[in-house]
């Protein structure tokens, strides 16, 4: 005995088209068939190629990690830099260990005690800048 086709499987079935199709007119054939065996193809297709892009993603990170962590620059020392401008010189200076040890003999010599150099008045500041511009460091 013959299948019965619904109305949505007649309309897309071999027998609609050679049935009721007139000369000079297309018929779109797709059978029940395709339609059931599609989706879960597709399914599997992409989920194939989502796999196969997620793990050359993961491998090219793997593979660039190393370079990448070689590559980046390392902070010279772990403290912050202070810079001081000498507006009468027109120059920055950078205060180290270096200048710690002139700006301590400046004081020495003025006979003052010690007192950060941030805290003394610009005064003493722009006369230390000098002191310092006519005692270079030995190097």
């Amino acid at each position: 005995m013959e299948k019965a086709f619904n109305s949505w499987q007649f309309l897309f079935s071999r027998t609609c088209c050679t049935a009721q199709t007139l000369p000079g007119q297309r018929c779109i054939v797709i059978t029940t068939g395709i339609l059931n065996l599609g989706i879960p193809a597709l399914e599997d297709y992409i989920v194939r190629v989502l796999n196969r892009y997620i793990s050359s993603l993961l491998l090219a990170t793997a593979l660039a990690a190393p370079v990448v962590m070689i590559a980046a620059p390392r902070p010279q020392e772990p403290s912050a830099q202070i810079r001081f401008y000498d507006r009468d010189h027109r120059d920055y200076h950078n205060w180290d260990d270096r200048e710690n040890h002139a700006y301590r003999q400046y004081l020495g010599e003025q006979h003052r005690s010690y007192r950060e150099y941030q805290r003394q008045n610009h005064r003493v500041q722009r006369h230390y800048w000098n002191w310092r511009h006519s005692h270079p460091d030995n190097d």
